[in-house]
């Protein structure tokens, strides 16, 4: 049996189904609600519960007590539904309203998607979650205070691990060590985060156009697999910029989104294609099919991601068509060797 539950004072809805958290219902629905551990220690996920009644099984958790449960004070992590429910939430919409965390994790698997670019799934502790808005990145710690910075990939409903996408560069002090396996699976490293200001803005509704340079699609991928949770239907056109076929290393991914969402349109664009590839769709610079494609992107939101002479250049081509440059929004990172 399934129940509806109304968040206050947004009046967004989202049903819960038997068997499932109030917090898990509310984040596969693409809503951010607070949370922390997600295991029912910390309390970071406690809310209000104007109508309706909870269901914590045989026993509460170690964060909630009867009193809490007197005054209307539910623990969104454990609980069930045993009615409709009307609950007063804070919703998450900025990155200042998440906590930063310093963690340990394991990796469970690591896979290669492309002959330079590997998939890393983190695993947390049992007793920790991170929460983060999709777009957002990590930091892996390393010795001698030295740091990586990678995009997480996943959307914030999915998070029992982090999902990063690593592009393999010579002499790089970290990814010189995963591609040549001394770091893989079951290697523990530490992790800062989440950091970052590059997530979708919910409050516009501008269609969006995507521009995304080689990895750069990591967390581009984490804030359209948001929106579709979140069941936006804004236009969405995804321009992928990489070198030969071979680099656009979810191709099957992003066909699946525009075959299955019809206001979804992906555009990938080689700039140095192969013979091999038989390639006959766009070549050249990315931020040249967007030109090329839009007249006035006044009526756009724009997201890019990538090199920062990608995004950079992006900038000060697409002002020239219109663009408000407060409604571009951009991810630049540099990729660090020694």
């Amino acid at each position: 049996m399934s129940f509806k539950v109304v968040v206050k004072p947004s009046n967004r809805e989202f049903t819960i189904e038997a068997g499932e958290t109030l917090l898990d219902a509310a984040l596969r629905n693409g809503l951010s609600f607070p949370y922390g551990c997600r295991s029912g220690v910390c309390g970071a996920c406690k809310n209000k519960v104007l109508e309706g009644e909870l269901d914590y099984g045989d026993n509460l958790p170690p964060a909630i007590d009867e009193q809490d449960i007197k005054a209307g004070i539910g623990l969104f992590c454990s609980a069930g539904a045993k009615s409709d429910l009307v609950v007063e939430v804070k919703e998450v919409e900025t990155p200042g309203e998440i906590p930063i965390k310093n963690l340990p994790t394991r990796i469970a698997s690591a896979d290669e998607l492309s002959d330079d670019v590997m998939r890393v799934y983190l695993k947390l502790p049992e007793t920790e979650r991170m929460q983060f808005l999709a777009g957002q990145y990590i930091d892996i710690l390393m010795q001698n205070n030295k740091r990586r910075s990678f995009s997480l990939a996943n959307a914030p409903h999915d998070d029992e691990m982090l999902e990063l996408h690593i592009r393999h560069i010579s002499g790089g002090r970290f990814t010189d060590k995963l591609f040549g396996h001394e770091i893989g699976e079951k290697s523990i490293l530490r992790i800062e985060g989440p950091h970052g200001s590059f997530f979708l803005r919910e409050d516009s509704d501008k269609p969006i156009i995507f521009m995304a340079g080689g990895t750069g699609f990591a967390p581009i991928k984490g804030i359209v697999e948001h929106a579709f949770a979140e069941g936006i239907t804004r236009p969405m056109y995804l321009y992928w910029g990489v070198r030969s076929r071979k680099d656009i290393y979810m191709n099957d991914l992003v066909q699946k989104w525009a075959d299955e969402h019809e206001h979804f349109h992906f555009v990938p664009v080689l700039s140095n294609a192969l013979p091999e590839d038989n390639w006959d769709g766009r070549t050249g610079y990315v931020t040249d099919a967007i030109m090329q494609d839009f007249d006035d992107l006044s009526k756009y939101d724009i997201y890019a991601s990538g090199a920062p002479a990608m995004v950079y250049a992006g900038r000060d081509a697409f002002v020239t068509k219109g663009m408000d440059q407060e409604r571009y929004y951009s991810d630049a990172f540099e990729i660090a060797g020694d």
